[in-house]
Parts: structure tokens; sequence; C-alpha cells
């Protein structure tokens, strides 16, 4: 089934790739939906890319998870070479000494040293000053992960739930999406880019398609309220008179590329989405996401980037 009568080369696939996909490759919360196969079980180059891009909550537990494993490591060492060998360690127990050697240990690995435990012999000393330098190595490098995680400039853009096919201008239709800025912070010179993709059966097997979508307005100089970004559907659309049912037969996606210089970092930040055939809402009308309170002063509720009321098409 063709979509639209727009004229494109069959070899410009926008470096996605011509295979039928049945999945969003781009999730909503921006994401890649990928596995990536054939790459060596370490790669060295990928760690702090992983660790600086992860969610705080893994972080925290790959921190924790760390210093756990190392001092229970170290408790071991020293419980094998000889608890004997750490003055101050007075448990009766085969527990008691582990538990001995292993605050031992976090004291050591933190360079805090409390006094009450010491080493004493070559190989105990030895293992003890291995262990506090491996401890300095260990917090400078969390400390600069922090810090590379706090100063890392990110957009914090919140979108539309849904695309709306909307009466626009007079007579037509529109495909649009509203966004918004969840931070305070000052986004300037913003650019949008939206790409429909959609599977159609050619010469015997099925393809992927794309398009980029023209937009109303794909620049905006800054964002003070919500933005929404509208496709005309006109003659010109690859979506022109198309159907529901169309979108579906052919699992249409449309995929969200945003672009803005933040004023805070003085650094470009991208932000990226997508939607699927099932999320686009036919016959509907954003409603306003600001206001103006008793004071006077514009309000914008980001808690309603997403309302929409029922419309009906002339």
């Amino acid at each position: 089934m063709a979509i639209g009568n727009r004229v494109i080369n069959p070899e410009d696939d926008l470096g996605f790739g011509r295979q039928p996909v049945a999945q969003r490759v781009i999730n909503k919360d921006g994401s890649i939906n990928v596995n990536r196969r054939g790459l060596p079980f370490f790669r060295t180059t990928d760690v702090y890319n992983h660790l600086i891009s992860m969610s705080w909550t893994k972080f925290w537990l790959v921190v924790l998870s760390g210093y756990l494993i190392t001092n229970i490591v170290f408790a071991f060492v020293y419980n094998l070479t000889g608890i004997q060998n750490l003055d101050g360690a007075d448990g009766k127990t085969l527990i008691a000494h582990f538990f001995d050697a292993f605050f031992f240990s976090a004291q050591t690995l933190s360079t805090v040293g409390y006094g009450h435990i010491s080493p004493k012999g070559i190989l105990t000393n030895s293992i003890a000053a291995f262990e506090s330098m491996l401890g300095l190595l260990s917090f400078a490098l969390a400390t600069g992960l922090l810090y590379g995680r706090f100063s890392r400039p990110s957009a914090k853009i919140v979108y539309s739930n849904n695309m709306l096919v909307a009466p626009y201008l007079q007579n037509q239709k529109g495909l649009m999406f509203r966004l918004g800025n969840m931070r305070s912070n000052t986004l300037i010179d913003l650019s949008v880019d939206v790409i429909f993709s959609y599977n159609e059966q050619g010469d015997g097997k099925i393809v992927r398609k794309f398009f980029p979508l023209i937009l109303e307005r794909s620049k905006a100089s800054i964002l003070t309220l919500s933005w929404t970004v509208v496709h005309p559907l006109d003659e010109d659309s690859p979506l022109y008179q198309v159907t529901p049912e169309e979108l579906k037969a052919t699992n249409a996606n449309f995929a969200v590329l945003m672009k803005a210089y933040d004023d805070t970092f003085s650094q470009t930040v991208h932000s990226r989405t997508s939607y699927q055939y099932d999320e686009l809402i036919w016959g509907g009308k954003f409603t306003p996401a600001f206001y103006t309170d008793e004071d006077g002063k514009v309000s914008l509720d980001l808690s309603r980037i997403s309302a929409f009321a029922k419309a009906e098409f002339i």
C-alpha cells in the first residue's frame, strides 16, 4: 500500500535501513529500543558512557554494590592471612572475626582509620596499604562520576501523550503534538524534526520507508511556554487523506528529534521521543496549558501538556 504521492529516492533511508520493523526504534522516553549484538564482552570505552547515562537508582546500586563487594573480598583476605594479624580484633567466633575484618576493611578503604584495629606484620600491612590506595582511587573515580552526572547538560522536555489530527486553518487538518520545558532554564534556538516511517509492500517484499515531515514551524527562537508542533495534512503531505486503518496496517511511526541551546550550560542539548499509530487521536484539539493567575502573571501548567478536547472537522 502506498501512502501519499510524494516522490523520494528509494535509497534515501536516512540511515535507518529499509528492513521492516514491528516495534518502535525510539521509545517514548527517548531511549533507543535496539539490542546491539556482536560487541566484545569487555568494552572499556563504553563503561564511562554507561555510568554517566544510567538512572540514578542504578548508579547508586552500582556504587554501593562495589563498595560492599570490595570490603567483603578484603575481609576474606584478612581472615585467610590470619585474624591474629589484626590487633584489636577480639571476636570469638568465625562470624565475629569476619565482621572485625570487614569493618577494618571499610575503615582502611575510606582512610578513616579509627585505630581500634590495626594490622601487624609485613603481609597484612602490605594488604592494608594496597587497599588504602585502591580506596583513594575508587573514591576519586566515584567523585568524578558524580560531577559528570551533575554537570552533564541535558534537556528535560515533556511531550504530549498523543499526537492529534486536529482542525487546522480553514477547512484543513493538521497532525500536531505539544511539548514544554520542565526546567526553569532557558532554551533558545530550538529546532524539531519529525520523521514518518511505515512498512510498504514492494517487489514481493516488505520494506520500511521514511519521510521527513514538513512542519508549519520547525524552529523557535525561545521556549517560554508550550510549543505545538504542526504538520499540515495538505496535498504535499505523505499523510494526505490517510486513514487510521492504513496507518495500523503499515505499522506507522513518528520519530521526534529536538535540538536546542541551553543558556545555563552554554551547550547544545537534545531530546527525542516517538509516537506509534495507535497514539494518534483523530478529531482532537489541544486545550490551553497556560493561564493568567490572580496577580496577572502567566503560569504554565505542565500537567496539562497532553490535555485536549474533542473537535469536529469542517
